[in-house]
């Protein structure tokens, strides 16, 4: 029997894969926490805990009619941003699959009555969200297979949380010791181009607004003392402040540990920062004596069964 064996909430932002000269340069002379907090989650979680899998929940990879989860053997290459070519240009990344794993996840989307797709095309794109928290936390251990499930645009809260209640039951029936990776943001609103370079230092006083700020700090206090039930209960509060991919990546992740039942306290990695308007921090869930609790069960949606009639 399979299961989730640590978590997290985990920044992704561009920055992070700068030269620190650059780095520095862009934050007035001291470097952001988030390349130290990365390089702490590794030492303390990644080069010692048993795991075989990590998923990777990528808030960068949008699809439209359907959870999409990757199975090949393995992805290797070259990545260059199509949103930033300048600063992710040719990014070495290689890494084994799971390809059993994704298609046990996949076979799980009926009985959550939603629609998840494995597929093996190794010319599937590749997005940052996934290969820049790799090069941190997976380079250099090549036994650890990694996988990434993308964000449905189309998808609502319980969309998201039928997906990771399809994605507890399955790791649940495998073998797998598996590590989550809610890759992406807190709020998530740009500065304007012309203002923008205004605002590329990490300090909270360059958030968006100063609402979407306290938001931000509001839902990391939560997750700190593990009430992830009130950043469940909240969730309509929270869409005011447009928080990345309408925070599927970690609606997903909670709805894998079991949603507002799971009460494992956040280790924050790193501060609190700012990139370019949006909200950033790494918040690690270890794993509660006992394990997590259980994935929540689906109740019967008469229009699924109706659209699979």
């Amino acid at each position: 029997m399979g299961e989730v064996v640590g978590a997290g909430l985990v920044a992704h932002v561009p920055t992070i894969v700068l030269p620190e000269r650059e780095r520095r340069d862009l934050n007035h002379g001291v470097d952001s926490t988030l390349v130290s907090g990365l390089r702490q989650l590794r030492q303390e979680v990644f080069d010692t805990v048993d795991y075989d899998t990590v998923v990777v929940l990528d808030s960068h990879w949008a699809t439209t009619v359907e959870f999409v989860v990757t199975a090949q053997q393995r992805r290797a290459g070259l990545f260059t941003s199509e949103e930033l070519p300048r600063g992710m240009c040719r990014r070495p990344y290689d890494f084994p699959g799971d390809p059993a794993l994704a298609h046990l996840i996949a076979s799980k989307g009926a009985g959550h009555s939603t629609w998840i797709t494995a597929i093996d095309d190794d010319h599937l794109p590749i997005f940052y969200a996934t290969t820049n928290v790799w090069e941190f936390l997976g380079q250099g251990l090549p036994e650890k297979r990694w996988i990434s499930i993308g964000v449905c645009q189309t998808a609502d809260t319980e969309d998201n949380l039928r997906l990771g209640r399809a994605l507890g039951d399955a790791i649940a029936e495998s073998d797998r010791k598996v590590l989550l990776i809610a890759s992406g943001a807190l709020s998530h609103t740009f500065w304007p181009l012309r203002k923008l370079r205004d605002h590329e230092a990490a300090g909270p006083e360059h958030i968006f607004t100063p609402e979407a700020c306290r938001a931000d700090l509001e839902r990391i206090e939560w997750l700190a003392a593990g009430d992830h039930a009130r950043v469940l209960d909240t969730m309509p509060e929270f869409y005011k402040y447009k928080p990345e991919a309408r925070f599927g990546h970690y609606l997903m992740m909670i709805g894998a540990l079991g949603e507002g039942d799971c009460t494992a306290a956040g280790r924050q990695y790193g501060e609190y920062e700012n990139a370019v308007g949006t909200g950033q921090a790494h918040l690690w869930f270890e794993r509660p004596a006992g394990g997590f609790p259980r994935p929540h069960r689906t109740a019967p949606d008469p229009d699924y069964i109706r659209q699979m009639s």
